[in-house]
């Protein structure tokens, strides 16, 4: 098993070759930090196994090396891929631990230049918002202009009409999670406005973030915003039309998906409301949550 040691060296590896990616040349280092990468690491004394007569449970292990768990780290021919981020979801974790993992993969994310015309354009990373200590997580497709401004997940038009969809379903944007599969907006050469579908190059070199909040978070329902949303999880294409309303599987969580927000803005009919609301009853039947006849009645024709 790695020790904490080997790990931090290992994520330090894989965040200096992404500047390198991002063209960065030069780090400056100053003789103290110097003196500290060239100390040898601590070596542990060998177990004589006559001091050991009671053998550790599998759940004092399990915890006990929650920090230090085993984590994978593939290299492909481009360099290191992030699979290091996963946390194993064999492994429980705490609430403080959770926090720290996230707060971990979220200072990788912020500091990525992966895709360098993204890092360039970028006013900000745009991680997730909510909070990970939740049953619900909205996964959308990548930033717009407002959300790179703000550094948050849906806060223009479209992220509004999303916190109204999940006050409506009896929660508050902060007692779920949201995020996207790409964490910089997609840039727009020679446009001051508008936004593009991100690439599929882009979605598969950023999803690693995603995955990782999502095994850190571990959801019991994820909702998938549109069909790019769709495309970059499951890396379907078969058009969002026949997905919405019909349970996926991903990696053993149950996904849903439905229309974007933005969709219902541009298409005001009761019929596609009715059917984005109906989606939102089945997650919530699915999480066992409490439904009035109210909000069964949503967009209902009188």
């Amino acid at each position: 098993m790695p020790s904490a040691y080997e790990q931090l060296l290992a994520a330090t590896i894989a965040h200096v070759d992404d500047l390198k990616r991002g063209g960065v040349k030069y780090l400056p280092v100053d003789s103290e930090s110097l003196a500290e990468l060239n100390r040898p690491a601590a070596r542990k004394a060998p177990i004589d196994p006559s001091s050991h007569t009671k053998a550790v449970a599998p759940a004092e292990s399990a915890k006990s090396n929650a920090l230090e768990r085993p984590l994978a780290r593939a290299v492909s021919s481009e360099g290191p891929v992030l699979t290091e981020l996963i946390v194993d979801a064999s492994v429980a974790l705490s609430p403080e631990e959770k926090d720290a993992e996230m707060a971990r993969i979220r200072e990788r994310a912020l500091a990525c230049v992966k895709c360098p015309h993204l890092a360039k354009s970028r006013r900000n990373v745009v991680f997730g918002v909510g909070t990970i200590h939740t049953e619900l997580m909205f996964v959308g497709e990548a930033p717009g202009m407002d959300e790179d401004q703000q550094g948050e997940p849906f806060v223009g038009k479209a992220g509004q009409l999303l916190t109204k969809i999940i006050q409506t379903m009896g929660l508050d944007r902060d007692k779920v999670y949201i995020a996207n599969v790409l964490k910089c907006r997609p840039d727009t050469p020679g446009q001051r406005t508008g936004n593009r579908k991100p690439t599929l190059d882009e979605m598969n070199t950023c999803k690693p973030y995603l995955l990782a909040q999502i095994s850190v978070i571990r959801p019991k329902v994820i909702v998938a915003l549109g069909a790019t949303a769709v495309e970059g999880l499951l890396g379907k294409t078969y058009g969002i039309m026949k997905l919405r309303g019909n349970w996926q599987d991903f990696n053993g969580v149950p996904l849903m998906p439905t229309y974007h927000p933005a969709y219902l803005l541009r298409n005001q009919s009761l019929t596609e409301k009715r059917k984005v609301w109906e989606d939102m009853l089945a997650i919530m039947e699915k999480l066992q949550m409490s439904i009035n006849d109210k909000q069964r009645g949503y967009f209902l024709p009188k």
